[in-house]
């Protein structure tokens, strides 16, 4: 038996839905002694600055249709290809336990090469509605783990429920004690997902500024914005008084979220984990055109157990909003119910769950699969 690694090869990209789990993941395994190596584009590369400085970096070649001109597309199946050529040739020279698929383009080198090649893998869908890359490799994978559940698989795929895996700073949050609104300092967190939320910077600084004064002179604000949206988002709350810190992408959000007594974002899959795992109360909104509407998907049991309330891309305006944003920061009850609600809902575990998952394949065994509750 040989003493080597165990070898890991995480397949992610494209965006921070993708790669935060990812990251929980590699952070997971390497904890239990495996070796880690995490495949990606240029793209899903910007994302891995959190990843553990012993986590091995492949950039691969690959692509999508739904981005660039005639040309950039004529090009992606040259694209993909290459990068399974490139994956292969690189799992005949060092040959992974297990191969783990996080969704996304990137992902395809690394799930072609495996399935190819016959090494155990397996696929996490972190939303309610399976990605395209996923709902491609379904039916060629040995185990398809469920981030939220229940999650609409093909027919004949059967899923195991073991929860979104949230970062390391997100689980050092657990214990943070959640304070309800009150005469004090408050703090609103507005996240628009990776790519930042435009409708988010147009619709909700007004829904802020126009809170009752007495309100908003407590208040402070956390706001991603996208690049383009910076300067006018910022100038908006300066303009009217208002203490914000406005930025593309914030580093340290599970410690904003834990300090937030309110947090009004989209309703991405590793958001709502955080949420929960952290507890907080949430206005969501989910992407309108995300495939197969998964936000909404994603959102329904937080909605459901009253941990949050979901406002449709549709019903986004400014007053409904401000009456909502105004209606939890004067009910320290409600907002402390909201709290508890989210934490109810929250997996700490999922890591660990999917850890075993792949120490189960990778020992030539089939994980249990969860039976859908509907």
């Amino acid at each position: 038996m040989s003493d080597r690694e165990k070898l890991l090869i995480i397949a992610a990209g494209g965006t921070g839905g993708h790669m935060f789990p990812a990251q929980s993941l590699a952070e997971e395994m390497l904890a239990r002694g495996w070796r880690v190596v995490l495949s990606t584009d240029a793209r899903g590369a910007r994302y891995t600055q959190g990843f553990p400085h012993t986590v091995e970096i492949n950039q691969i070649s690959s692509a999508t249709f739904a981005r660039g001109g005639p040309l950039a597309r004529l090009l992606v199946p040259f694209r993909i290809v290459g990068g399974v050529v490139s994956a292969v040739l690189a799992m005949l020279r060092d040959r992974p336990d297990a191969v783990v698929g996080f969704g996304g383009y990137p992902s395809i080198p690394a799930l072609s090469a495996a399935w190819l090649l016959r090494r155990p893998r397996m696929i996490h869908e972190q939303n309610g509605v399976l990605g395209k890359v996923n709902r491609i490799f379904a039916r060629r994978v040995d185990a398809m783990a469920c981030g939220t559940w229940p999650t609409d698989l093909p027919e004949g795929v059967a899923g195991t429920h073991t929860g979104n895996p949230v970062r390391a700073a997100v689980l050092d949050r657990i214990g943070a004690s959640y304070i309800p609104p009150g005469d004090y300092p408050m703090s609103i967190l507005v996240m628009g997902g990776s790519q930042g939320a435009r409708i988010l910077s147009d619709v909700v600084p007004p829904a802020i500024a126009n809170l009752p004064m007495n309100v908003l002179e407590n208040v402070r604000v956390s706001h991603q914005a996208r690049g383009e949206d910076h300067d006018r988002v910022e100038t908006f709350y300066r303009d009217h008084n208002i203490d914000a810190d406005v930025q593309p992408f914030f580093q340290d959000v599970p410690r904003r979220m834990s300090e937030a007594q309110l947090v009004i974002s989209r309703a991405g899959a590793s958001s709502i984990a955080d949420l929960t795992v952290i507890g907080r109360p949430s206005i969501l909104v989910p992407y309108a055109h995300a495939t197969g509407d998964h936000q909404t998907a994603n959102a329904s049991g937080m909605e459901a157990s009253g941990a949050a309330i979901v406002v449709p891309e549709s019903a986004l305006h400014v007053d409904p909003l401000s009456e909502l944003i105004h209606g939890i920061l004067t009910d320290p009850k409600l907002a402390l119910e909201m709290s508890r609600a989210a934490r109810s809902l929250g997996k700490p575990e999922a890591a660990s769950d999917l850890a075993e998952m792949v120490e189960a394949l990778a020992a030539g065994q089939t994980p249990q699969a969860d039976e859908d509750p509907a």
